[in-house]
């Protein structure tokens, strides 16, 4: 049942937090903070039995698995399970609840409660699409965790939250929308073949289909996947809805809510539509490759501090697109690398956004200059992060983007060519953002305070983190090799690197090109 608990007990502590809230505004705070907690360590204790479990013979798919009967008429169940990469994403969404909470523990004052109600249930919605196995399910928890974001930014965003937050709803809804509709071709198409109607993810795999049928499921699929993600041009609800969320919502958004697109894409959009897959890859590639040039250069473009890192984002996700569509097994762990470290880097950037927000009521940058000199703290934990986004060596950051374009370099050296200049300008904007805000001259000479004991607690876990994956990613990836490996057989990759290298490398340079 851990894997049902991993889902209820944020869903529980977040009604707790409503309520509790109502007497004191301590409560919420303390109550979503144990919760949190709850669920690492039970992410932790199964990942401590998963070396185990992969180390002996004869073992299933799954770590652990759950199949309940829901709506048995229409072939729903409560169908959850955890292998190796959802093993991975569960501790990641964890993890960033917890500093989510912890920093914006100062930052909200009112409606406190039914901020940590709505915190925590997008949590469990999340929690619950890296677990879900049945798709109507995934469905579910995929609607479930938009409700909540949209309050989030609306409710307790910045100067214009409600733009921000119905732009969001629109595009994910709509998005959304169009994977229901695929969702159901599946399911209708899978009845037809075999007389059984379920949304099932271990049947669905084996559905035959025409390439028509196929490629027009996966688009549906696949768009909903790429507005998460998000890949240009179904980006533009990004940098409003990061820029006007408070601080522990663009941290969820940067973190977690952009991962389940690329999740989405490994664990349901490859697998159920192989065929398909192959034939979008070329195009799929290309647009990771502008993507993380785009995301760069418009990222430079900004004084917003906050939209700055939003920006970051696309192109970091770009990188991601580019490694799922690779499809060998360097650029899939490049991917799984990637997405764990964006979270982990863009998250901390948010969370010192909002502290120095909270500060000087401002995101601009050119009122920024000179706060090395009163903010060390802050300055020394800025340039950290901001070191580990443009990809230095060391960091968990470098380790996921080299892979990936090792991995991509088999497929298409012109896009990897590409993809790399990313990387030069990543630089560029990273120290010109350290330069702007920490060093030059001080534009504003009022003396703000420091980071706090709690904040450098929130801090130095997340440095440890990156360090640590930075120096010694092999955990990392044994953990995710198993489930990268079945990924590739669904897609049949596994019998001849002809498939998704010698093929796909000439289309995709003849595309790119």
């Amino acid at each position: 049942m851990m894997l049902i608990l991993l889902i209820t007990i944020p869903l529980v502590g977040g009604v707790m937090a409503w309520l509790l809230g109502r007497r004191d505004q301590r409560w919420p705070r303390w109550v979503s903070l144990v919760a949190l907690l709850i669920d690492m360590v039970l992410a932790l204790a199964l990942w401590g039995r998963y070396f185990d479990w992969v180390n002996l013979p004869g073992n299933g798919a799954w770590l652990t698995e759950v199949n309940i009967e829901w709506i048995p008429q229409l072939g729903i169940s409560v169908h959850l399970g955890m292998d190796g990469l959802s093993l991975l994403l569960a501790l990641l969404t964890a993890f960033l609840g917890i500093m989510s909470v912890v920093a914006s523990w100062t930052e909200i004052q009112e409606r406190v409660g039914f901020f940590h109600f709505n915190l925590m249930w997008s949590l469990a919605g999340i929690m619950g699409v890296f677990l879900s196995l049945d798709l109507f399910l995934f469905y579910f928890f995929w609607e479930l965790m938009l409700v909540p974001m949209y309050f989030l930014i609306a409710l307790w965003g910045h100067e214009r939250r409600v733009y921000a937050a119905v732009k969001f709803f629109i595009f994910t809804q709509l998005s959304g929308l169009l994977m229901l509709a695929g969702i159901l071709g599946l399911y209708f198409i899978h009845g037809q073949n075999t007389g059984v109607y379920t949304f099932d993810y271990s049947q669905l795999l084996a559905t035959s289909m025409s390439s028509t049928k196929g490629q027009l499921f996966m688009l549906g699929f696949l768009i909903a996947f790429v507005v998460k993600l998000p890949a240009i041009p179904f980006h533009t609800w990004l940098p409003d809805a990061h820029t006007e969320a408070p601080t522990a919502g663009s941290v969820i958004l940067a973190g977690l809510l952009l991962k389940t697109g690329a999740y989405g894409m490994l664990r349901f959009a490859l697998p159920l539509f192989p065929r398909a897959a192959i034939d979008l890859a070329p195009v799929a590639m290309v647009f990771g490759a502008i993507g993380i040039i785009y995301g760069a250069v418009l990222a430079f473009a900004q004084t917003d501090l906050k939209r700055l890192v939003a920006y970051t984002s696309i192109s970091h996700m770009g990188f991601v697109l580019l490694g799922i569509f690779a499809g060998n097994e360097l650029a899939l762990q490049g991917v799984v690398i990637q997405i764990l470290c964006h979270g982990i880097s863009t998250g901390a950037l948010f969370i010192l956004v909002g502290a120095l927000q909270e500060r000087i009521q401002s995101r601009d940058m050119l009122r920024m200059g000179g706060l090395w000199a009163v903010m060390p703290r802050m300055g020394g934990a800025g340039l950290f992060f901001g070191l580990a986004s443009l990809g230095l060596p060391g960091l968990g950051n470098f380790v996921g983007e080299f892979l990936v374009l090792l991995g991509a370099y088999q497929v298409s050296i012109t896009l990897t060519a590409i993809a790399a200049t990313g990387l030069v300008i990543s630089t560029i904007y990273a120290l010109w953002m350290i330069q702007r805000t920490f060093f030059g001259g001080r534009a504003d000479e009022r003396r703000v305070p420091d980071l706090t004991i709690r904040e450098m607690a929130v801090m130095g876990v997340m440095v440890a983190s990156l360090v640590w994956i930075g120096i010694y990613p092999q955990p990392i990836m044994d953990t995710a090799s198993r489930s990268l490996e079945t990924l590739r057989k669904n897609v049949q990759i596994t019998k001849a690197d002809e498939k998704m290298s010698k093929p796909m490398s000439s289309e995709v340079d003849h595309v790119s090109h």
